[in-house]
């Protein structure tokens, strides 16, 4: 069983987000109700995120230069990062990655001119985020839980197989992300990235929160 309580003010992250609104979304489709909507500044978080890839797509598109591309992809990744330590004083151990790989990757892409740089960094984010996963959870801890047990009250099963399928799935990511960089063209790419990453996460988070619907009480 699961039950929604109201979540602490804090900044969640893309991923967390979209897990609670799709669950909340298959809450209101089978009870027709919700409880506890995510704050205004988390869902400005979500289009923040959102912000930044449809720029890197538009800023590809009008001038055909991947370098001019990351370095607005770099420039709003700062940006963000900046936003969240004045707001908060802190950054999560997965911001902390996702802006060193885009300073990282990003610079190196700018400065040598070559894309497969930043075509690697959402595979090594996609892959650091299911090695955390997995060792926590071969550590007996539930990264999934801690980052969400607040927002959602899960049993032990419940976490266990979702963070086997986060797993799963990021893997997977990653692992397309480098077939269509190294198999597709640069444009083809950018466009995946905009269109085919974000639409696999959409359909994964719907996918989920309808599993999670299975689990939440039923009205009498």
């Amino acid at each position: 069983m699961v039950i929604f309580r109201r979540p602490e003010s804090r900044l969640l992250s893309f991923s967390e987000l979209f897990i609670i609104n799709n669950a909340k979304a298959s809450f209101w489709l089978y009870h027709r109700y919700l409880s506890n909507l995510t704050s205004t500044f988390n869902n400005m978080k979500v289009l923040s995120d959102l912000i930044a890839v449809i720029l890197f797509f538009l800023t590809y598109t009008f001038t055909k230069n991947i370098v001019w591309a990351t370095a607005v992809a770099l420039v709003i990744g700062v940006l963000q990062a900046s936003f969240t330590w004045v707001k908060h004083k802190k950054l999560d151990t997965m911001q902390w990655i996702s802006l060193v790989l885009i300073v990282v990757f990003g610079g190196a892409t700018i400065v040598l001119r070559d894309a497969r740089f930043i075509m690697w960094k959402p595979t090594l984010l996609f892959w650091f985020g299911a090695l955390a996963l997995g060792i926590s959870h071969a550590l007996n801890k539930n990264g999934l839980k801690a980052m969400m047990g607040k927002e959602l009250k899960l049993s032990d099963d419940i976490w266990r197989k979702l963070t086997w399928a986060w797993i799963a799935f990021l893997i997977f990511m990653g692992t397309v992300n480098l077939a269509v960089a190294y198999t597709f063209s640069e444009a083809q790419w950018v466009n995946y990235k905009l269109f085919g990453s974000t639409g696999l996460m959409i359909v994964f988070f719907i996918g989920q929160g309808l599993y999670l619907s299975r689990h939440l009480p039923q009205e009498n």
